[in-house]
């Protein structure tokens, strides 16, 4: 276990790796080639109003390759659903659901960069975590060639266990500032969660697109922004949009985003509290598989129970012998019941920042979406096979629904966080 040196890591509250070794650097996704991800979807019931396909996309964000596919459909994209959201910059195959579409609808879609294949129907629309899990191979390019030998112990690493971080992607991989945008909704204050969306400047954004959002946030005219903002930032645009039209409305404007997009703000601030708790465990000294009294335990069959100073040493054993792994149950709308340290952890950040249930029940009502919270574990393990080619590493493995395959490179590379984007 080590600390990272990254100022953003730490206001994402990734603050640790799980491994000591010295990292291998290089880049991510210098072609998109370089990062492939495959769904591995659900059995399927074989007939029913959803007709399912399976997506494989190049360099397309998710959400706008979602709004394309139902413009050309010449349907609501509240019609379409998936299982998980997948990188931009990445071969992705995944599989969506269509509500009441047919085969040859789907034939008539040419879109550049983007097949879709129809697969069969299903009883059911497919949502968030309708899937077995995602498999990955990955090239991290241009290593330090001097530390490739460190490789091998690193693998072993992430096999016996790394912390189970939300992802860079999961606060927006360009932007990461989903979780503020979420703890604005959360307070009830729109116009703040609009302003930092729209008005946020980041360094790698163009200068005119820097100038744009500066001037948004001086000055609050809707119509000027909507003019000096190019046609790609269209969530921005949408927002802008309906400001033009409705003076005022921040509320109406957060809900011309795709209703996804706005429940995942909400969601970003749990992650954020799941990362920040996670963080001050390794901050107390506490490793992955040391239990404490209080802490979840999640087994293999999916049973959960949960850890007491008498059962201490049957936890010890049943995590030793592979039966369960540490969890922490995230606070949302739902009370938590004899709370253990990390999620003690959590309800005190919470309500420093002035958020509790009755906070998560408005944002239920206003996004209509629940937010009962959730529990995660705390550690991400897999079997991944890793190879060196001159001054590359490939990468192969699965990780299950939730987890993220930048926090696998993350422990190989610990470079500066913006070489996983």
């Amino acid at each position: 276990m080590m600390k990272s040196p990254y100022p953003l890591e730490h206001d994402l509250q990734m603050r640790y790796y799980g491994d000591s070794h010295p990292g291998i650097g290089g880049r991510l996704r210098s072609v998109p080639e370089d990062f492939i991800v495959e769904e591995i979807p659900p059995g399927f019931t074989g007939s029913g109003p959803y007709l399912i396909c399976k997506v494989t996309r190049r360099s397309w964000e998710h959400q706008h390759a979602i709004q394309e596919i139902a413009k050309r459909l010449g349907i609501s994209r509240k019609r379409i659903g998936w299982a998980g959201t997948k990188d931009r910059n990445a071969v992705a195959t995944h599989y969506i659901s269509l509500y009441k579409v047919e085969p040859e609808d789907i034939a008539r879609i040419s879109l550049r960069d983007i097949s879709i294949e129809v697969v069969g129907h299903h009883q059911f629309g497919l949502s968030l975590g309708d899937l077995a899990g995602n498999r990955f191979v990955i090239r991290i390019r241009d290593c330090d060639e001097e530390n490739l030998t460190y490789v091998p112990g690193i693998t072993e690493t992430v096999k016996n266990g790394i912390p189970n971080y939300y992802g860079l992607q999961r606060f927006g991989a360009q932007k990461p500032i989903t979780h503020r945008v979420g703890s604005s909704i959360l307070h009830g204050n729109y116009r703040e969660a609009v302003e930092i969306y729209i008005g946020d400047a980041f360094p790698n954004e163009a200068d005119e697109v820097k100038a744009a959002r500066t001037a948004y946030i001086e000055t609050g005219d809707a119509r000027e922004a909507l003019h000096a903002l190019p046609v790609r930032l269209g969530f921005e645009r949408a927002m802008l949009d309906h400001l033009s039209k409705n003076e005022g409305d921040y509320a109406g404007a957060l809900k011309s985003l795709p209703p996804k997009l706005l429940t995942m703000f909400v969601s970003a601030w749990q992650s954020y509290l799941f990362n920040a708790a996670l963080s001050d465990r390794f901050d107390r000294g506490v490793p992955l598989d040391e239990p404490e009294a209080g802490d979840t335990l999640i087994f293999t069959n999916g049973r959960t129970d949960r850890a007491t100073e008498r059962n201490l040493p049957t936890a010890r054993q049943h995590i030793k012998r592979g039966r369960c792994m540490i969890a922490a149950f995230i606070p949302g709308s739902s009370p938590i019941q004899n709370p253990g340290p990390m999620e003690e952890y959590m309800i005190r950040i919470s309500e420093e920042a002035g958020i509790n249930a009755d906070a998560y029940r408005a944002a239920s009502r206003y996004v209509e979406t629940a937010f009962d919270g959730a529990t995660r574990s705390i550690v991400l393990k897999t079997e991944i096979q890793s190879g060196v080619e001159e001054s590359a590493v490939v990468l192969h493995f699965t990780l299950p629904p939730g987890h993220y395959a930048t926090s696998v490179c993350r422990e190989f590379m610990k470079g500066d966080p913006i070489t996983l984007v």
